[in-house]
């Protein structure tokens, strides 16, 4: 859908991105689906300053604070910045130095209060965020919230913006490396280092400061900005890494917090190796094959290529297997041709749709075309590397949190192969997180933050946590293990596939929601919803102003609440390839 803004008001900026890590690209490679390079706001010249700390005392009125910028059908967006502390932990560490933090605003009923959002990552816009898909989150929320986001400290319209590379063509010529196989290590060892001392020189003393805890401590700064006390939140992904430290860090303070597709906060901080991020991601594919021999041949093609999910999904990996060993040579016309191989199909079009149903449609119609020998539809698709053109905050933040660096890794180039190599063979996809560790591993900006998860958390109110019951890259046994870090919260369990609740529709665990949000309800026991809708439906033209319902419901707002899940889950971006 094409969302315009008032062209004398906005000044647009494409967000960079980047799909880092695994779990980063995996909460990342949502971001590039659809339009990949959507653009991100750049709203800076709108935004009025507000110096604040935790804790700062008087806020401005709203009136001063917010100003317009623009609306998207009918919905008003309003803009603001503050100024925030380098360093909020060491205040003659910090000096005079800080950071901006763009905020923007859809404004709720009179007297609302703010509901701060957070789209993942790292790296995630909410700017972006909001501009594109705030009309559809309003639905889901009602209109008894202000819905609040930011760009955080270190991305897109904040300043100092992380970045590893001095201007843009640098970027693109430096930045590209070839990292899906085990085969590429002796390539990404080499760059990996050059990389670390780059992002190092071009930040300085700020690129130490780009982590979680300091983002967590930012939000205070947003709260005591608008005068509100207590946080009302909702995260996606990387967004439930934010929320989970943020109500460690903040107990006193969390009075709603929300986590959607949950990262395990322990392993995230504590760990070198990804051990949990993709333990359904497997399950998640059996999934695409079995709705998919379900729905038939007329809504899935692929399912004419055999009769059960097992069958199909060795027709389909022994085709890719005869591209793993020839890559197959693709000629269009003069301007579009190339070479299609195992990789790009499988990171490039397989593993994003498991974060996304809504792309199931295609990614089976492409597969089935590509198997009778029909590539074209699969090479315009999936043969370009989207990833290698993205930018650094997921870097930044996402190795300045956890086990990075000499301290924690091996620097002989044979030592540190042989400890990861297990690592990158234990699931099909594995091998995506070779260029995240040796970017781990030769990581050189030393970590500032001391932050470290507990357990036995007791917040202001307990938290809501959701997750569908096969998530791509937030397995549900990452929610279970925050629901066991925080006193009395609740699990709401939405009973498909796709990475966060939005990925599919489901009214049940909107109600929920609600009710957590206006009146701090949660559910006495481990809930699940029912998805309302079937997985395989061919999806409304790309560009379409309206999109086809695919249940019907009596009640007018649970019918409104339907079309707006169903929006998100076709246009879905998870603002970076996260992974997380």
């Amino acid at each position: 859908m094409d969302e315009k803004l008032p062209v004398a008001q906005v000044a647009w900026k494409q967000q960079s991105r980047k799909l880092p890590q695994t779990r980063w690209i995996l909460l990342s490679a949502a971001a590039l689906i659809g339009l990949l390079f959507s653009p991100y706001l750049n709203l800076s010249h709108l935004f009025t300053k507000s110096r604040s700390c935790h804790h700062s005392g008087k806020a401005p009125t709203e009136k001063s604070f917010w100003q317009p910028c623009g609306e998207l059908n009918g919905n008003p967006r309003e803009c603001a910045s503050i100024e925030v502390p380098m360093d909020h932990f060491d205040p003659e560490n910090s000096g005079d130095k800080t950071f901006t933090i763009p905020l923007v605003r859809i404004p709720g009923k009179e007297g609302s209060l703010n509901l701060l959002l957070n789209p993942g990552g790292p790296g995630g816009s909410g700017f972006e965020f909001l501009y594109r898909r705030g009309e559809q989150i309003k639905a889901l929320v009602g209109d008894g919230f202000h819905l609040v986001s930011f760009d955080p400290r270190g991305v897109n319209s904040s300043t100092p913006e992380a970045v590893c590379y001095p201007d843009a063509q640098t970027r693109k010529e430096l930045s590209p490396v070839r990292a899906n196989d085990v085969s590429d290590s002796a390539e990404v060892y080499a760059w990996s280092l050059n990389f670390a001392k780059a992002c190092s020189d071009t930040m300085g003393e700020y690129g130490k400061y780009i982590n979680t805890p300091q983002t967590a401590a930012d939000m205070n700064s947003i709260l005591d900005s608008l005068g509100q006390s207590d946080m009302y939140y909702w995260g996606f992904s990387y967004g439930t890494l934010l929320g989970q430290t943020y109500a460690t860090m903040f107990p006193e303070r969390s009075k709603r917090v929300i986590i959607d597709g949950v990262v395990n906060q322990f392993g995230y901080y504590e760990e070198k190796y990804d051990v949990e991020s993709l333990v359904d991601t497997e399950a998640v594919l059996d999934g695409f094959f079995d709705e998919c021999i379900k729905a038939g041949q007329v809504n899935c093609t692929l399912s004419a290529l055999a009769t059960s999910k097992e069958e199909l999904r060795h027709v389909v990996f022994s085709y890719l297997e005869k591209l793993h060993e020839q890559p197959l040579n693709v000629y269009i016309n003069n301007t579009a041709y190339g070479l299609l191989d195992y990789s790009q199909v499988l990171f490039n079009g397989i593993f994003p749709a498991m974060y996304k149903p809504q792309l199931w449609f295609s990614l089976a119609d492409n597969l089935y075309k590509l198997i009778q020998g029909n590539a074209t539809d699969a090479f315009l698709g999936y043969s370009t590397d989207h990833w290698g053109l993205l930018g650094e905050a997921n870097d930044f933040i996402s190795l300045n949190d956890g086990a990075s660096g000499a301290d924690h890794w091996p620097q002989d180039k044979h030592a540190m192969f042989e400890e990861m190599a297990p690592w990158l063979n234990r699931t099909l996809f594995s091998s995506y997180e070779l260029k995240e560790y040796y970017e781990k591993g030769h990581w050189s900006v030393p970590k500032t933050h001391s932050y470290v998860p507990r357990k036995e958390v007791e917040t202001a109110h307990p938290l809501l946590i959701l997750s569908t019951t096969y998530d791509p890259v937030c397995p549900l046994v990452s929610a279970r293990s925050a629901n066991a870090a925080f006193v009395g919260s609740q699990i709401v369990e939405v009973k498909g596939y796709g990475h966060c609740s939005v990925a599919v529709g489901s009214v049940c665990v909107v109600k929920h929601l609600r009710e957590f949000l206006y009146e701090g309800k949660l559910p006495e026991t481990y809930t699940q919803c029912e998805v309302d809708s079937p997985y395989f439906v061919k999806p409304d033209a790309p560009g379409t102003a309206s999109i086809t319902a695919q249940t019907q419901f009596e009640d007018p707002e649970d019918q409104k609440i339907h079309l707006a899940q169903m929006e998100l889950a076709r246009d879905w971006e998870y603002s970076r390839p996260l992974g997380y």
